[in-house]
């Protein structure tokens, strides 16, 4: 993945973002929502990269447009870094244990996207105040936004914060595997495309 700049303004939220790959550099995450920081710092440690992310957004509403927009940026984001995938794995798929929580992420950067979100029934509500939903939609918005095929699979788990980082730590991992550049340049599609 190449580093990537973007920026986007709406009524409800004001977002700009540096992504730096193969980065040991601390992350700076500031979206007003200190869970939502600490969860995103998972993906940027596990995923290898460097964020910085400055986000403006009308969280005394409500952190849903917060939240999706920036997933929608990272998405956006991941999308241009990956423009040329010749070389690019691909694939990539993690599972992780954290605590009594198993959880797999799968990808495929095919540039189609399509999304997949399963969960026990046990992670609703809020950890603290940061609804449990708002995960899904964050996956979602990323999802669609960096065009890539994403499944989240959590077999089992209780706790709802280990759930939640279990799923934001095996995202980071995943991706760092489909998006590695491999030695040969070679573009991993029977249809000379993506």
């Amino acid at each position: 993945m190449e580093a990537v700049k973007i920026a986007r303004k709406t009524k409800e939220t004001d977002i700009s973002l540096s992504i730096k790959p193969f980065s040991a550099k601390e992350s700076v995450l500031n979206t007003g929502i200190p869970f939502f920081d600490h969860m995103l710092s998972h993906i940027a440690k596990h995923g290898r990269m460097h964020m910085d992310l400055q986000v403006k957004g009308d969280i005394e509403v409500d952190y849903h447009h917060t939240v999706e927009d920036v997933g929608i940026v990272l998405g956006e984001a991941f999308d241009q870094g990956l423009a040329d995938m010749t070389g690019v794995a691909r694939y990539g798929h993690f599972t992780l244990p954290m605590e009594e929580v198993l959880c797999t992420v799968a990808i495929d950067i095919r540039k189609s996207p399509h999304f997949e979100f399963r969960v026990p029934d046990c992670f609703q509500g809020v950890i603290g105040s940061y609804d449990c939903e708002l995960i899904k939609e964050f996956f979602r918005a990323l999802a669609i936004a960096a065009r890539i095929n994403l499944h989240i699979n959590v077999a089992y788990g209780e706790n709802k914060h280990h759930i939640a980082e279990a799923i934001y730590k095996c995202f980071g991992k995943a991706f760092a595997m489909a998006s590695a550049k491999e030695e040969h340049g070679i573009l991993y599609s029977t249809k000379g495309v993506l």
